[in-house]
């Protein structure tokens, strides 16, 4: 859940008059620029709510730094609320108006069916740079004044333009906006949310880093892997042991952790609870259970009530609900875009979510976990022995022992299997990664693919197709020769695969003026695999009927010597009516 208000540590956006964004975290007494458009305390904004609009005032000789005001609503859609309809042109009369209701030699354009003037065509206007009297060294004059928060300036741009009355309602419509963003110092505090965090990351930053993920893009993985929040309650229920359907979910993030953010989001283990929050959880039915802090922090046991006398060695527990599991390719995940969501995945702080349901091991230890140091058990030496040895010898004992047990209990937890679901967005090639981790999932779960470009998809949809299965259940491969060269999957563990896209383009919505956007981000587009996840039937296939009798029949066997008809009784067989 998000907070309410903006408390220190927190990182916020701020929405600029020009349509961008910036990112800032709050720190006390430190002083936040915002470029062109000024600077302002942070403290200004400590306790104060989200989505609020302010004004940055301005700073008098020895006075401190700026300060900020709130732009009331009724300020913010003024030019809303004053706007009128424009009157009717009475073209008997033999009048000339424009939109704005001023009388002139117009040159009208557009006119609906009935002959009403609708628009002015500004055909014979030609943009001078001649018509702006006042110069560039008097604007920067009047902006180190600093007054009116650029208000000042805009209306002073407006009145030393020459040519203002010949402009139509939109041109100056646009001219007005064009001057306001630029110059009007206003900005709108926005909490950091995953779709504003992707649109940051692929307009204003570097969007290789995520992989050229789109926001549309990335709703339609979350909708397609169908992460939700599961009760802790439900791992203890009886009639569901083990690890089934638990909420547990299998990763491949090389998008620098948007996708665990995402999918983080929809679990409800993005964002750190407040102490308020804190309060609540601790009297909710469904609060969680077996939560491990990250680290060397000490861990709870299943009974916090019972009491036992401290030791240095704790036990060790996972839990076993909304869980995220990552499996990555070098000694340490790239999750660095979980910074902006308070969670540092090389010191995780205990009381944040991610710290316990977030998992992360290497491929190394999911499929040779005997190679690897990490799961190599360090000396298990006596207690008797460990209370002889120097503090920092003994922390650094029971450390290591700890992170050999964490090691080992996500290692086997992965192994075991029965995910709910697996998405994947990487630069790996894709066919050894799902021939690794399909096998893992649980019947029915979604199996979901990103990539920047539609080529690996179509050869991914290919190993997993019709025509692919049928010839590998009429000629199964030894399990011991996979992968081979025409299966380097098993093509009878994912059902419907399909490739598909999704693109959302912004549109330009004026009267008479409907069209797309012609600027914009430019990039790759985006596809997204999808496939189910189903369990082969072992064995023969072998299908009943149900017997049913029909009537006797009469058979003509030919005429007598009379002439009359000679006819038989014949004995209908049973036959087999298959079960459909």
């Amino acid at each position: 859940m998000q907070p309410e208000l903006v408390w220190p540590g927190v990182h916020v956006v701020l929405r600029l008059p020009s349509g961008s964004h910036s990112v800032h975290e709050i720190k006390p007494n430190t002083t936040i620029s915002v470029g062109k458009y000024g600077s302002f305390q942070s403290n200004f904004l400590i306790g104060r709510p989200y989505h609020y609009t302010y004004e940055i005032l301005d700073q008098v000789d020895g006075s401190p730094p700026s300060g900020l005001r709130i732009v009331p609503p009724a300020e913010l859609y003024a030019d809303i609320k004053d706007e009128e309809a424009s009157k009717p042109v009475d073209l008997e009369e033999g009048g000339q108006a424009d939109i704005n209701g001023k009388e002139g030699p117009a040159q009208f354009e557009i006119v609906d069916q009935k002959g009403e003037v609708l628009l002015r065509t500004n055909r014979d206007i030609v943009d001078d740079a001649r018509s702006q009297t006042m110069t560039m060294e008097e604007i920067e004059m009047l902006k180190a004044e600093g007054k009116g928060s650029g208000r000042d300036l805009i209306a002073k741009i407006l009145d030393s333009h020459s040519a203002l009355d010949q402009k139509t309602a939109f041109a100056l419509a646009k001219y007005t906006l064009r001057k306001t963003k630029k110059y009007l110092r206003r900005f709108t505090v926005l909490p950091m949310d995953v779709p504003l965090l992707t649109r940051w990351m692929m307009t204003e930053k570097d969007a290789l880093k995520t992989m050229e993920l789109r926001e549309e893009t990335l709703a339609l993985v979350g909708s397609w892997s169908n992460v939700h929040f599961m009760p802790s309650q439900l791992e203890e229920h009886p009639k569901q042991p083990g690890n089934i359907g638990q909420g547990r979910w299998l990763m491949v993030d090389e998008t620098g952790g948007l996708l665990v953010a995402a999918a983080a989001e929809r679990l409800g283990i993005l964002h750190p609870p407040n102490e308020q929050e804190n309060r609540l959880l601790a009297t909710h039915p469904y609060r969680p259970v077996n939560v491990e802090p990250a680290g060397d922090m000490q861990t709870t046991t299943e009974n916090p009530q019972d009491s036992q006398p401290k030791s240095n060695k704790r036990r060790f527990s996972i839990p076993k609900s909304n869980t995220i599991t990552i499996v990555h390719a070098n000694s340490q995940p790239n999750l660095s875009l979980l910074r902006y969501f308070n969670f540092d995945a090389a010191n995780p702080a205990p009381s944040h979510p991610l710290s316990h349901h977030l998992r992360t091991l290497s491929w190394l230890q999911l499929l040779h976990p005997e190679d690897d140091n990490a799961c190599t058990e360090p000396e298990n030496v006596a207690p008797e022995v460990v209370q002889t040895w120097k503090s920092g010898k003994r922390s650094n004992h029971y450390r290591k022992r700890r992170r050999w047990e964490r090691t080992v209990a996500v290692v086997s937890d992965t192994r075991l299997g029965n995910f709910d679901g697996l998405v994947v967005a990487s630069s790996l090639s894709l066919p050894p990664v799902l021939h690794h981790l399909v096998p893992l999932l649980h019947g029915a779960a979604q199996v979901v693919v990103y990539s920047p470009s539609i080529e690996p998809l179509v050869e991914l949809a290919d190993f997993y197709s019709t025509q692919r299965r049928v010839a590998y259940l009429n000629d199964p491969p030894a399990p011991e020769a996979m992968p081979t060269v025409d299966f380097p999957v098993n093509p009878t563990l994912l059902l419907a695969p399909t490739v598909q896209t999704i693109s959302c383009r912004p549109w330009q919505v004026l009267p008479g003026r409907t069209h797309p956007l012609m600027t914009g981000k430019g990039g790759s587009e985006g596809y997204v695999f999808t496939a189910t996840r189903v369990l082969p039937a072992e064995g023969g296939v072998e299908a009943r009927g149900i017997s049913k009798k029909r009537k006797d029949k009469l058979e003509d066997v030919g005429r007598d010597e009379s002439g009359s008809r000679r006819e038989k009784v014949v004995k209908a067989k049973d036959e087999e009516i298959m079960d459909s």
